[in-house]
C-alpha cells in the first residue's frame, strides 16, 4: 500500500478535523493538548510538540488569526493632561510615571490583551485626545 493510497482513504470528516488542527495558533494547540491530557488522559508522543510548532507564525494567515494585541500610545495631541489621566487610570501607574510614559511616546500601555480590551483602551485614549496603535 503506497502513501498516496493511504491518504485517499481518509474520510472527509478526518481531513476537516486535521485541517482545523493544522490551523491552530500555538496558544490554541497548547489548550487542546492540555484538554486532551486532563479530560481524556491522552498525551502526545515524544516529539508531538513539533506539530504545534509547525503552525504559521507570520504572513497574512497569522495576522488574520491574531488574538492578542499591544496597545501603543503614539501621541497625545494638545490635551496632554487628559491623556496622562487616562494613562494613569489604565495602567495603574503613579501620576508622575503616567506623565513620563505619555511624554516618551511611543509607549506600550497594555501588552497581549484581547482585541475587545485593546479597542476599549484605544477608544478611551482617543476620547482624551491621544492617538493609539494596536500591534
Amino acid at each position: 500500500m503506497s502513501e498516496d493510497t493511504a491518504v485517499a482513504e481518509v474520510s472527509a470528516e478526518t481531513k476537516e478535523m486535521g485541517d482545523k488542527i493544522a490551523q491552530l495558533t500555538l496558544k490554541q494547540a497548547k489548550e487542546l493538548s492540555d484538554y486532551l491530557k486532563d479530560e481524556h488522559g491522552i498525551e502526545p508522543a515524544s516529539g508531538g510538540g513539533a506539530v504545534m510548532m509547525a503552525a504559521p507564525t507570520d504572513g497574512p494567515a497569522a495576522e488574520a488569526e491574531k488574538t492578542e494585541f499591544d496597545v501603543v500610545l503614539t501621541g497625545f495631541g494638545d490635551k496632554k493632561l487628559n491623556v496622562v489621566k487616562v494613562v494613569k487610570n489604565l495602567t495603574g501607574a503613579s501620576l508622575m510615571d503616567a506623565k513620563k510614559m505619555v511624554e516618551s511616546c511611543p509607549a506600550t500601555l497594555k501588552e497581549a490583551v484581547s482585541k475587545e480590551d485593546a479597542e476599549k483602551v484605544k477608544a478611551e485614549v482617543e476620547e482624551a485626545g491621544g492617538s493609539v496603535e494596536l500591534k
